[in-house]
């Protein structure tokens, strides 16, 4: 396993971290749960992230009990506010804020947590007020460091730009080849947005490609009036190269991401159900809707790769 520090944090995390949504506490039974938990420590895993909207609570829950008994400082454990706890919790108020941590510390077991996120902006409160309550949560050891998951560019820079309160080390976003949107204004932020990048991000805009010898992310280059893909350590590919070396690669990945989006559709249904089920209708709406924008995504993948198989059409005669 690798490591790696969390933005300007002094947290050195796994490469590969342990999430819970739609699983511990609500979709995978206890017993399997704490085995995948068990094996990722086996696997060196040290990074363990997790929601107090995650089964409405279940998921740290859950975490609080398989935890006890491991050292405090041999995992780094992360949480999220923002969507709503009850009818009336829900957002990023300071009373909110304080509220709910309180409520996931006491869930989690523990008396702070490594890193705690704002799942989404609250366009209802004012963000100096979440950065005051955010602040707060670190001056009071309950929080060692903050980061924040699906913000706005302006408002990330807003929060940056701010004076005398603590400073985001992290960002959460929903990134993929399926969803690439953070590439058009997050990751080629200014340099200010993203300190700990400086020396290492080109000023070339991402692709969502991999380098096929490296598998580090490609940027597209175009400085010298022909367009190469690069990679960080310098391997370069003119586009029909990388068409050929990733065509069939691609093709694979599309199809098992529309099994992996049906697949995920399915369970979110579940969950909603179960949700349904335990008086909680308006988070189980909230995933119904998630549901729906994986089916729609397969669809799309499904249209793409049927109109690539089409054989090319033949030149009219002349």
């Amino acid at each position: 396993m690798k490591y790696r520090k969390l933005g300007d944090s002094d947290l050195e995390v796994s490469e590969i971290s342990l999430g819970s949504w739609l699983t511990y506490g609500v979709g995978v039974e206890a017993d399997k749960a704490r085995a995948c938990l068990e094996e990722a420590f086996a696997q060196d895993i040290n990074f363990i992230d997790t929601a107090n909207v995650y089964g409405v609570g279940a998921a740290e829950t859950f975490l609080g009990e398989a935890l006890q008994g491991r050292a405090r400082d041999s995992y780094v454990l992360a949480t999220k506010v923002f969507f709503p706890m009850s009818d009336t919790d829900r957002g990023l108020s300071r009373a909110q804020i304080e509220k709910q941590l309180d409520n996931s510390l006491k869930r989690l077991r523990t008396d702070f947590v490594d890193l705690y996120q704002c799942h989404r902006y609250d366009w209802d409160t004012p963000l100096e007020e979440t950065m005051e309550a955010l602040t707060r949560a670190v001056d009071t050891g309950k929080v060692r460091y903050i980061g924040f998951s699906e913000w706005p560019a302006e408002r990330i820079q807003a929060a940056l730009d701010m004076a005398g309160v603590a400073k985001f080390v992290s960002s959460q976003p929903q990134y993929s080849l399926l969803w690439p949107e953070p590439e058009k204004e997050v990751t080629v932020a200014p340099e200010s947005f993203r300190p700990s990048a400086r020396a290492t991000r080109p000023a070339w805009p991402p692709t969502g490609l991999t380098c096929p010898e490296c598998h580090g992310p490609l940027w597209e280059d175009s400085t010298n009036g022909v367009v190469q893909f690069r990679c960080r350590v310098g391997h370069a590919y003119t586009e029909e190269v990388l068409l050929d070396a990733k065509g069939g690669e691609v093709e694979a990945a599309m199809w098992s991401a529309v099994e992996a989006l049906e697949e995920h559709a399915e369970l979110i249904r579940k969950v909603a159900a179960r949700l349904d089920e335990a008086g909680s209708a308006h988070v189980a709406g909230v995933l119904r809707k998630r549901a729906e924008r994986s089916d729609e995504r397969a669809d799309v993948l499904r249209a793409v790769l049927a109109a690539a198989s089409q054989p090319e059409p033949e030149p009219e005669a002349a």
